[in-house]
């Protein structure tokens, strides 16, 4: 039985658009983390990448940002960051 190298342990094929969805409490707060996260994994996102949705009662956002993922590594990055982030409660 071979070993798969870690590249080999996903379903992707890399590059790749992914979309990254971050929800907290709403507020500026909020936007500003996700924005400074994901700005230093990818430093040049596309105009039209960010999308925000408020909930229902409008006490909580999703931010969903489309990236080009350069490997699971990348995005591995990404999410630590995102999920250690104290305005983020959630990232998909």
């Amino acid at each position: 039985m071979s070993e798969q190298s870690p590249e080999e342990e996903t379903l992707f094929e890399f590059p790749c658009e992914f979309p990254i969805k971050a929800m907290g409490k709403t507020g500026e707060t909020l936007e500003i983390a996700v924005l400074e996260i994901i700005n230093r994994h990818v430093p040049d996102l596309p105009e039209g990448a960010i999308r925000m949705n408020a909930s229902k009662g409008g006490n909580y956002t999703s931010i969903t940002i489309t990236i080009t993922a350069h490997s699971k590594a990348h995005l591995d990055g990404i999410y630590m960051e995102l999920t250690a982030c104290e305005h983020v409660l959630y990232a998909l």
